[in-house]
């Protein structure tokens, strides 16, 4: 389970919809042990701010920096407009969600989903970029970011709310119709990863603590330190992929698994 939450964390495949999938495929007890679920979280989160160590000390400087920039408050004004719409989504909508949607076959639908608008997305920025138009024209750096662009990647973001259409591919593909790089849109997506996913197990773990027990203590230690590691990897390959090529492996990948589980469980 720590593999699968840290190399799916980032990349745009869900790795909420991944840990559904597995669970019923193993037969891990979701309800008994969701607290561990959380909790190996926190490994995927550390990667991020391990690997963006400099963009978190660089918030830390509140001093007015001129623009473009995305450090000091800037850069906090920025993150915090792209999370808003998810926390305000989440807070009201989150039980009714857990309700109706985490099961395999809405994760199925979210996978086949979310692989159609990575495409869309990819042919979008294609022609806007045949196009050559100042609207679209291509951001390169995160220090370009406007927060109105911070804002519609937020409310793309919104859409990860459904397990199987996955965070990352959420804001990455919001990020690529405001004519954002792959690769921008990525470090972007790494970044606000990390309040929505604090807020996310943060309240989890109030919720869960009576659950955890000392005996435990190890296989969570375990998990957690395998997560962390499997996170590193899956940043690290993120980036190299949306360097070199596009968007469409994920897609094409999210559609073959999406008809798979739809296949065992109709067939």
């Amino acid at each position: 389970m720590g593999i699968v939450e840290g190399l799916t964390e980032f990349l745009p495949v869900s790795s909420t919809g991944h840990l559904i999938l597995v669970e019923n495929l193993i037969n891990f007890q979701a309800d008994k042990n969701h607290f561990f679920e959380v909790f190996i979280q926190l490994g995927a989160i550390l990667a991020v701010v391990c690997l963006y160590l400099h963009r978190f000390v660089g918030f830390l400087n509140l001093k007015k920096q001129p623009e473009p920039s995305f450090y000091g408050l800037n850069g906090i004004i920025k993150i915090s407009i792209a999370c808003l719409p998810v926390f305000i989504l989440g807070a009201l909508f989150q039980n009714r969600i857990k309700e109706l949607l985490f099961a395999p076959v809405t994760v199925a639908a979210a996978l086949l989903v979310g692989a159609v608008l990575m495409i869309i997305a990819e042919k979008f920025q294609l022609a806007q970029s045949r196009r050559q138009t100042k609207a679209f024209a291509k951001v390169d750096k995160l220090e370009a970011l406007t927060n109105q662009q911070a804002l519609l990647i937020g409310i793309f973001q919104c859409l990860a709310l459904w397990p199987g259409m996955s965070r990352s591919a959420s804001t990455i593909i919001g990020a690529m119709f405001c004519g954002v790089s792959r690769a921008v849109a990525a470090e972007f997506s790494f970044l606000i990863a990390v309040p929505v996913m604090c807020a996310a197990v943060g309240y989890d773990c109030l919720k869960s603590w009576d659950n955890l027990e000392i005996s435990l203590l190890p296989i969570f230690i375990l998990g957690f330190v395998v997560s962390f590691i499997s996170a590193l990897v899956a940043i690290k390959l993120m980036l190299a992929i949306l360097n070199k090529w596009t968007l469409l492996p994920f897609a094409y990948y999210r559609i073959i698994l999406g008809i798979i589980v739809l296949g065992i469980l109709y067939v």
